[in-house]
């Protein structure tokens, strides 16, 4: 990580770190009789203190960092949760994959405002308000101000876990150039930057202008590279044996019973038949795994040999602002923001079933009243098929990994833009002004590969001889398109039987590239006016007024086999969706008592709120607090909130769009013909569950195809509600100034509660099964989509899809405590600092709907009880070196899954142990240069096996590469230079 000092390298890693007060204090009495703007309030005050806890990272804590993207210091905060996206959970995605979002407290990066100077930032996913990080140059940034608790009394919707500010750079004057190269111990995850900031005054003094360009490149990470990831595997509990103590025993291989040489099916008339070729292009049984009982090896395939745990980014930014001084007391302003970002994802070529293309094949066709045979349909197929679907034709069925077209995946590129102009001043000495008017979008634009033109495969596996030589190049033995028309569009006849066996002509016919173009927009409107009208004996009362209008649209557009569902997908059409706000607020600061008997000084804070959204209509939110000051050393705050959010504008309008989910449990998984409890009575009102159950001895099975096919769709709600935040904190602040050796101690813990009303949600997947299946609420089989009767007795009645949407649900909560410490003192000639932030989470749960039991998460992975980063650092001379170590607690296992896949209530049965990472840094000052060196998770730390078929598996990486690191030792090395 970059290194300046060692002060700033310990706060590098402890974002969460230090309060408000502490801030002030730090920065000198200079600054401290400057009227400021603290996150959390429009007032300009004197003082600086805040009634909510505020913790604040600053330019050299991210210098000091070596990231490459704000996010990734951002997260080792304990007051950050698991981000929705990121490098290393997105290579699934359809859209946005790469994208940087935080998420507060775990309750959702649509629950986090992310400000640039006080002010709202165009979002980075299509519908959604989550601000991607990759947009914002961490070098042109002065600090980040983190105010946890509900924060939309002052900045309106979206602020119920609290704010993100961004404070850019203010009256930079020089050169400043940066530098850096790094790479992961595997050799991958190639690293480089280049930053350049450059700042000037007017000659007059009356003006400054800072451009700052920078550029980025993080190369991709592979599962093959990384021997835990490199072989498809599973949970042997979930997906094998059943039992929990084979919860985190690994299956190895669990390859995908799709495979590139195809897996066959036809009939004899008493039962199902299948088989596979070899390399040798022999015909062999199926073992997706081996070994087979006749000594066939493994002929399934392996997906992870394809798929990406970091995908790579390239970043290019060029950001600038500025000021011109009208005359002493009127500021015009401007700020101004470009960036280009490009994503690539790799995953595993297309599964495809023969029911994607509408179900059977034909094995023979009638041509002009003569029945005539597919000559590339292999004999054991013909001479074994019968007619299954009554047209008198042979026909049969396949399942093949669609490797001789190209691995799915997608590039995608985009633009962010936004301009925002203003000017402020004073009116009159106590009064001041501030109106901005801006115009911010995102665009993206996509490319994807690997899909199927399901039309042109049709046709291409519709294949005669060409016994007239209709193509005249004298092959009347040949295979070519049954249908004329076809051909003259380029139909080739397509041979699925046997690995790499279609033609580079019918692969590219068959192939469906996909194209995906989303916008983001995004109006401000604001003006607002901040005075002391009067004074109360305590001092003078500050106030805030103002107005502000906001209007935001998205859209995504899909190319047209996806939008029609011809590409072997379900139908994904265009969406679009807008809202525009109007609101005002007023806000007070009243300073209640001063100068008395334990208390020094005591103010409160009271703000409102009301807003008419479009879509959901009036809102208001309000929020109040108390600061007390004890004396120099102690000080105590209070703050109750009331938060609003409107639901954005995927929540409301997004069109399907296709998950896997990992970790579901069938209800109906085991249940017999012959049972009485109300699971298998509900299971058993599903004809393929039935036929299931026919063909397998009474009781209803699952395949590995079955376990591993499970998909779904997650749509808007254009019906939903506002949902609403309660928030609470209570805290104390500790700064000894009276002792000389605690002179530079600051103790900081603070208490907080955030409930959620009518939470916008998803009731979730399994809530949904447990509910069709015997729950009590058979509304939610609407949702449930189960493979047919007739598909086969092996998979009859498994899960297809399960779909979701948007919802007011019971609501969410949260309860804990944050504590941190910091503390330097000289030592040996050199400066010793160190600081720590540590959070324990008390309680934490969500309810799929008002009348559901709660589900609590305290203590899951990704929400560990107890999470803490600790710096250590000494500087002396030009010499700096630091420790940061980041911890995760010991976590469990999701305890619905456990209970439902397991009828396990001992959370000790998916225990996943605590891991802590340790980031050692070095830096040398030599003049105005500076080097630095730096190696992140310096132990080599493993992240802990969550592997396939548990709660919070990342598809690819074996772990949650949403909490865990998943790449391994990382080393980089700069240069700094400065004018």
């Amino acid at each position: 990580m970059h290194k300046r000092t060692l002060l700033s390298t310990a706060a590098a890693a402890a974002l969460g770190l230090i309060a408000s007060s502490a801030f002030a204090q730090a920065q000198g009495n200079a600054q401290q009789l400057e009227r400021v703007e603290v996150t959390g309030s429009r007032i300009l005050s004197l003082n600086a203190e805040s009634a909510a806890p505020i913790q604040v990272l600053s330019a050299a804590d991210i210098a000091a960092s070596g990231v490459a993207n704000l996010q990734e210091l951002l997260l080792k905060s304990p007051v950050f949760g698991t981000p929705a996206i990121s490098r290393t959970n997105s290579n699934f995605s359809t859209s946005s994959a790469g994208v940087s979002t935080v998420d507060l407290r775990n309750l959702g990066s649509n629950r986090t405002l992310v400000l640039v100077n006080g002010r709202r930032y165009v979002s980075g996913v299509p519908g959604d308000t989550a601000v991607d990080f990759n947009t914002i140059p961490a070098d042109f940034i002065e600090r980040v101000e983190v105010m946890t608790g509900g924060a939309s009394s002052t900045y309106g919707s979206d602020a119920v876990a609290g704010v993100v500010n961004v404070i850019l750079k203010r009256n930079f004057q020089g050169l400043r150039m940066d530098a850096q190269m790094g790479v992961s111990e595997e050799g991958d995850d190639k690293k480089k930057k280049v930053s350049v900031t450059f700042g000037m005054n007017g000659s007059d003094g009356q003006g400054n202008l800072m451009v700052n360009l920078s550029a980025s490149q993080q190369g991709a990470v592979y599962s093959r590279d990384r021997d835990f990831a490199a072989v498809d595997q599973a949970s042997l509990g979930a997906f094998v044996t059943g039992d929990v103590k084979d919860v985190f025993t690994i299956a190895r291989p669990f390859y995908s019973s799709f495979a590139p040489q195809g897996r066959f099916f036809y009939s004899d008339g008493t039962a199902t038949r299948n088989f596979t070729y070899n390399a040798a292009g022999q015909q062999i049984p199926f073992s997706t795994n081996g070994p087979a009982g006749d000594g066939v090896g493994a002929t399934g395939y392996n997906r992870s040999a394809v798929r990406t745990i970091a995908i790579p980014t390239d970043r290019l930014m060029l950001a600038s602002k500025g000021e011109f001084n009208l005359n002493d007391s009127h500021t015009v302003f401007f700020e101004s923001n470009y960036a280009a970002t490009k994503t690539k994802t790799q995953l595993e070529p297309y599964p495809l079933d023969s029911t994607d293309l509408g179900g059977l094949i034909p094995a023979e066709f009638m041509v002009n009243g003569v029945k005539m045979r597919n000559p590339l349909v292999p004999d054991t197929i013909y001479n074994n098929a019968i007619d299954r679907d009554g047209d008198g034709l042979k026909d049969y069925n396949f399942t093949r990994r669609m490797s001789d077209i190209e691995n799915r995946g997608n590039k995608a590129q985009r633009d962010t833009f936004r301009l925002l102009g203003g000017v402020k001043g004073e009116i009159t000495k106590t009064w001041s002004y501030d109106a901005y008017a801006a115009h911010s979008f995102t665009k993206e634009g996509q490319t994807g590969t690997g899909q199927v033109n399901v039309m042109n495969f049709m046709n291409a596996l519709s294949a005669v001889a060409d016994v007239n030589d209709v193509n005249g190049n004298g092959n009347r033995t040949e295979a070519i398109c049954k249908d004329a028309i076809a051909r003259d569009q380029g139909c080739v006849a397509a041979n699925i039987f046997g690995a790499n066996t279609l033609s580079a002509a019918a692969a590219r016919y068959i192939h469906a590239p996909s194209s995906l173009n989303t916008r983001i927009t995004q109006t401000l409107v604001g003006a607002s006016v901040s005075g002391e009208p009067f004074s109360l004996p305590a001092g003078p009362v500050g106030v805030a007024f103002g107005a502000e209008y906001r209007k935001e649209t998205s859209s995504m557009e899909f190319d047209a086999l996806t939008q029609t569902g011809l590409n072997a997908g379900n139908a994904l059409p265009n969406t679009a969706g807008k809202f525009d706000v109007q609101e005002a607020f007023v806000e007070v600061r009243a300073p209640l008592l001063k100068n008395l008997p334990l208390v020094k000084t005591l103010d409160a804070q009271l703000a409102v709120r009301q807003g008419k959204y479009s879509t959901v209509g009036d809102t208001t939110s309000w929020n109040s607090g108390l600061d007390w000051g004890l004396n120099s050393t102690f000080r105590v705050r209070a703050n109750y909130s009331v938060s609003t959010r409107a639901p954005n504008i995927a929540e409301l309008y997004q069109a399907p769009s296709q998950t896997f989910p990992t970790g579901l449990v069938d209800p109906c998984l085991g249940k017999t013909l012959t049972g009485t409890d109300a699971v298998s009575v509900a299971c058993r009102l599903v004809p393929g569950v039935v036929a299931n159950m026919n063909a397998n001895g009474g009781v209803f099975k699952l395949t590995q195809a079955d376990l591993q096919g499970v998909s779904g769709f997650d749509s808007g709600n254009p019906n939903l509600d506002a949902e609403q935040g309660k928030s609470t904190t209570i805290g104390i602040v500790v700064t000894p100034k009276g002792i000389d050796l605690l002179k530079d101690f600051t103790f900081t813990a603070d208490y907080y509660k955030i409930k959620i009303k009518d939470a916008i949600n998803t009731p979730g997947r399994q809530y949904a099964l447990n509910q069709c299946y015997g729950g009590g609420n058979t509304s939610f089989c609407q949702y449930i989509t189960r493979r047919p009767a007739d598909i086969g007795p092996n998979s009859a009645g498994s899960l297809e899809f399960i779909n979701e949407t948007s919802a007011n649900t019971g609501g969410d909560f949260v309860e804990g405590v944050d504590v941190t410490a910091t503390y330097r003192t000289r030592l040996f000639g050199g400066m010793f600092n160190s600081r720590i932030a540590y959070t324990y989470i008390m309680k934490a749960y969500n309810q799929a709907t008002p009348q559901a039991e709660r589900d609590f998460s305290q203590g899951e992975v990704g929400n560990a009880r107890n999470r803490w980063v600790l710096n250590l650092g000494y500087n002396i001379g030009n010499l700096g070196v630091a420790a940061t170590t980041t911890y995760f607690g010991q976590s469990y296992l999701d305890d619905v899954f456990m209970r439902d896949n397991f009828g396990s209530t001992n959370k000790m049965d998916g225990k996943v142990k605590s891991r802590a990472y340790l980031d050692l840094q070095a830096n040398y000052k030599l003049g105005k240069s500076e080097v630095y060196f730096g190696i992140d998770n310096a132990t080599a730390t493993k992240a802990p096996p969550i592997i396939s078929g548990l709660p919070g598996n990342t598809t690819g990486a074996e772990t949650n590469a949403s909490v865990y690191d998943a790449i391994g030792r990382r080393y980089y090395v700069g240069l700094r230079y400065s004018l």
